[in-house]
């Protein structure tokens, strides 16, 4: 069959299992099955029963159940709470005051978390209505939380980026390396913009708090102690050299259980509903994984990914014109796929691609994490959206306008680390060469 009918027919097969209301992974597993059936001569059950059995039996992946248990441990701990009275006391000299405790608050508990959906669940719920009760403009409120949000994706421990690294055999550490100082330096930017809007609409922001004593601060710092603690634990672990990703994210999970503990915030009933909330997640993630690395096997025997790269390859595009390409391809699919979605769906086809353009496979990793860090801001398969749906009770096109200029910080940002690559290149370039 023709290499262009048979990718028109298998996006249509995959489309229609998708509209259907047929899961992800089972989705990824039918199409690959009809690819095989259709275009080859293989075995397609064999083929099946090996590749799905081989993407699973993966020792790094032993660390995605443990990091989403971290994560839905901490969310039902004080931990938010204790973060909030920790950070706005080393906030309010700055221009928009509180609202940089929703990037702070973010940032932190994505270094703990490595969900964007329990990032934007446990900071909103905390910052939300206490910025409202010191009236705070709920338009910006609501925009620096779903743009913050989206932290849990790019700093590590990020669960998207384990997913990236096993879907593309890259490695994870590395991978948590390079995803830093983006991070990081995509929290500055969000600061930023607070500071200029902060500037520029004095009469909306809320009369001015009296100035924190030095006793405050005090007491503000025992509280983000334990956040910080866990995060040296964690990260420090990996990048000391100290520990796997797996080890680490065991580290995180024992960390957060006495967390949890000592605060009084997890009794056996929380500690049962974490348990089953990341069993369920891990199981959908492995789904989601089984059915793409099948799919990878079977796009491989049709050729279709050698031919796309051939063509991509011959159209001459630059490395420039080739990632504005990318980006546009995956702001698109963004809406209308999650972000876990995205990642196994395309890095099958798109890799190869970017491997023949040159291109390195952990820069493209946080780009990719960074796009789909936009898709989770836009409507309608926006799920930070959805998830501040349910916070505030307002409708997930005026959540999205609320975010689209943190949606455009992120194109900015993208931008940026295009140009300049050595942004996610040189931490794991330098922390792994020693």
């Amino acid at each position: 069959m023709d290499i262009g009918l048979l990718s028109l027919l298998l996006v249509v097969v995959l489309f229609g299992f998708l509209l259907s209301g047929l899961w992800v992974g089972f989705s990824l597993m039918a199409v690959g099955l009809v690819a095989i059936e259709v275009a080859t001569n293989v075995p397609a059950m064999s083929v099946f029963a090996r590749r799905v059995w081989g993407s699973m039996n993966v020792w790094d992946l032993t660390a995605l159940p443990m990091f989403i248990w971290m994560g839905e441990i901490l969310f039902r701990s004080k931990l938010s709470a204790n973060m909030f009275e920790g950070l706005a006391p080393f906030t309010r000299r700055l221009p928009g005051r509180l609202l940089h405790v929703n990037v702070f608050g973010c940032a932190l508990f994505a270094a703990v978390s490595g969900s964007s959906a329990a990032t934007t669940a446990t900071v909103g719920r905390m910052s939300l209505p206490e910025l409202k009760r010191r009236g705070y403009d709920t338009s910006l409120s609501i925009g620096t939380l779903a743009g913050s949000g989206t932290f849990g994706f790019l700093i590590p421990p990020s669960i998207i980026m384990i997913v990236y690294g096993a879907a593309t055999e890259q490695s994870i550490a590395r991978l948590f390396l390079a995803g830093v100082v983006p991070g990081l330096m995509l929290a500055a930017m969000f600061s930023a913009f607070i500071m200029i809007w902060a500037l520029m609409h004095k009469d909306r922001m809320p009369p001015k708090e009296p100035s924190t004593t030095w006793a405050e601060k005090g007491r503000a710092l025992t509280l983000l102690m334990p956040t910080v603690l866990l995060i040296v634990a964690v990260i420090g672990s990996i990048y000391a050299g100290l520990a796997s990703p797996t080890e680490a994210a065991v580290i995180g999970v024992v960390g957060s259980l006495a967390i949890a503990w000592f605060s009084g915030g997890l009794d056996w009933e929380g500690f049962v509903t974490s348990l089953r909330g990341s069993a369920i997640t891990s199981c959908m993630i492995a789904f989601i994984l089984a059915g793409a690395s099948f799919l990878t096997v079977a796009m491989g025997f049709t050729g279709i990914p050698r031919t796309l790269a051939q063509l991509i390859g011959d159209m001459g595009l630059s490395h420039y014109a080739l990632i504005a390409a990318l980006l546009v391809f995956f702001i698109v699919i963004g809406c209308f796929l999650d972000g876990i979605s995205i990642v196994v769906l395309t890095t099958s086809v798109i890799l190869p691609m970017v491997l023949a353009a040159g291109i390195d496979p952990i820069w493209f990793g946080v780009f990719l994490v960074m796009v789909v860090e936009m898709s989770q801001i836009t409507p309608p398969v926006g799920f930070n959206l959805f998830v501040i749906q349910s916070i505030t009770g307002r409708g997930i096109f005026q959540v999205a306008l609320y975010a689209l200029p943190f949606f455009l910080i992120l194109m900015l940002a993208t931008a940026v680390i295009t140009v300049f690559p050595e942004i996610v290149l040189w931490l794991p370039g330098t922390m792994m060469s020693n």
